[in-house]
């Protein structure tokens, strides 16, 4: 299993955070790509990734962040894209839900990651809340499809989802697909398995039957069983399929495993 998206900087990891991932590790998780909200945590991610060979780093500013972001932190963001262990720009995109950003900022940070994608030829991680049509706009008149990406814990429904695979867009699926009548698991099931990855977002959505506790990779396994349950593909066949689907999206040699 690849986790492609986690957040182990966060501080709710202080006290354990090396058990988290050796816990992990042991469930079968096999690479983990860390991922950055902001300057702080883009550097976190890059210095956990220095100390685990199969961590990797993802570097931006969450929409909810971008009111934040100055020449000079966006200059230090762009230089920690040069690192060898980094293989994403993001989390970037676009959240009309909260708003804790002015949407106009949130755009211009968005257009800004995607540029510099294009620039270092990394593929983005995409937030998307409430903002699918502008999401999906900005990232055809970017040309975005130049360098790929996901959108992580894939919001739309089946219409959206082909639109994103046709712009060389994954669909992330995580803890959310084991919750009662989700509408992602339904998604997930339909689409051609070359398009999806798997996910934990952790800390946060962890799946049944831990939902409402702190989330981890360990848990991973949780989304592939659920998805397993539901899918015409075996489980085997699955985290095959997932596991390939992210080395190749983050452009890494897979694992003699996988």
């Amino acid at each position: 299993m690849f986790d492609t998206h986690a957040h182990l900087a966060d501080r709710v990891f202080d006290k354990d955070r090396d058990r988290v991932i050796d816990r992990a590790f042991d469930a079968g998780v096999e690479a983990i790509v860390n991922v950055g909200t902001d300057l702080g945590t883009s550097r976190q991610s890059v210095a956990l990734a220095e100390q685990y060979d199969q961590i990797y780093a993802a570097v931006g500013y969450h929409p909810h962040d971008a009111k934040a972001i100055d020449s000079q932190a966006w200059d230090q963001l762009v230089a920690l894209t040069g690192h060898e262990k980094v293989v994403a720009v993001g989390e970037t995109g676009l959240d009309f839900y909260r708003d804790l950003s002015p949407r106009p900022s949130q755009i211009e940070a968005f257009r800004g990651h995607i540029r510099l994608a294009k620039q270092r030829a990394l593929p983005l991680i995409v937030h998307d809340r409430n903002a699918h049509r502008e999401v999906l706009a900005i990232l055809k008149e970017e040309q975005a499809d130049t360098v790929g990406g996901v959108l992580h814990c894939f919001p739309g429904d089946v219409k959206m989802a082909r639109e994103a695979s046709r712009i060389n867009f994954c669909l992330g699926f995580g803890g959310s697909i084991t919750f009662d009548n989700s509408s992602a698991l339904a998604v997930a099931e339909s689409v051609p398995l070359c398009w999806v990855v798997l996910e934990t977002d952790c800390p946060y959505l962890a799946p049944v039957p831990k939902r409402g506790k702190r989330n981890e990779p360990a848990l991973l396994v949780h989304v592939l069983d659920r998805l397993s349950r539901e899918h015409s593909s075996s489980r085997e066949e699955i985290r095959r399929a997932t596991t390939r689907n992210a080395y190749r999206l983050f452009k890494l040699n897979p694992s003699p495993t996988s």
